[in-house]
C-alpha cells in the first residue's frame, strides 16, 4: 500500500492490508463489481476520517460545494441534485443547520418552499473542505501518473454511464431461476 494511504490509515488506527482482497466465490462473476464496492468503502472511510476533523460527515461537503457554488437551494433540488433521496436529504440539511453551516428562509417564489442558503461560517470551511478533497485525491491516487488518473476518470466515468444507462432502461423479469 502506498506510504500516504498507509500513514493516514495508521493516525486512524486502520491497520495495513493487501489490496489484493480475494474474491469470495459467490462474487466471481462480478470482480469489477466487488472490487467497486470495496474502494467505495475505503473510499468513504477515508473521506469520513478527514471530514470529521472539520465537523463534516461524508455528503455533507458536497451538499454545501452545491451551496457554494449555486446559492440557495429548495431541499427538492437539492434531493434532485446529489441523487438522493428525501429523507437523507432532510437529515443532512438539519444536521449541517445545527452545525451553523446552513439556514434556511422562506423562498420568495413559493410560499409553501423554504430555501437552504449557506452560511458565513459555512464559506469558512470551503477552503477547508478543498483541502480535505485534495488530500483524499491524492491518498486515492497515490504513484499514478498523470496518464494513469485520465485514464482512472476515464473509466470511472465509462462504468458511471453504463449504469447510468442501465437504470434508464426497463428490466426484464429473470425467468432462469
Amino acid at each position: 500500500m502506498a506510504e500516504s494511504t498507509f500513514e493516514a490509515g495508521r493516525d486512524s488506527g486502520v491497520a495495513e492490508r493487501d489490496a489484493n482482497v480475494p474474491v469470495p466465490a459467490a462474487a466471481t462473476g462480478g470482480p469489477i463489481s466487488h472490487a467497486i464496492f470495496r474502494l467505495a468503502r475505503l473510499h468513504r472511510m477515508f473521506a469520513g476520517q478527514l471530514l470529521r476533523r472539520i465537523g463534516l460527515h461524508p455528503g455533507q461537503e458536497l451538499v454545501m460545494m452545491h451551496l457554494w457554488e449555486l446559492g440557495p437551494q429548495r431541499q427538492i433540488d437539492l434531493v434532485r441534485l446529489m441523487d438522493s433521496d428525501a429523507a437523507t436529504m432532510t437529515r443532512t440539511v438539519r444536521r449541517l443547520e445545527q452545525a451553523g453551516f446552513v439556514r434556511r428562509r422562506p423562498s420568495p417564489t413559493d410560499k409553501r418552499a423554504s430555501l437552504i442558503e449557506p452560511t458565513a461560517a459555512s464559506h469558512a470551511l470551503r477552503r477547508e473542505v478543498e483541502r480535505v478533497w485534495s488530500q483524499l485525491e491524492d491518498i486515492s491516487a497515490t504513484g499514478l501518473s498523470d496518464d494513469e488518473r485520465a485514464d482512472a476518470l476515464a473509466i470511472l466515468e465509462r462504468l458511471e454511464q453504463n449504469l447510468v444507462r442501465a437504470d434508464a432502461q426497463p428490466t426484464e423479469p429473470d425467468t432462469e431461476h
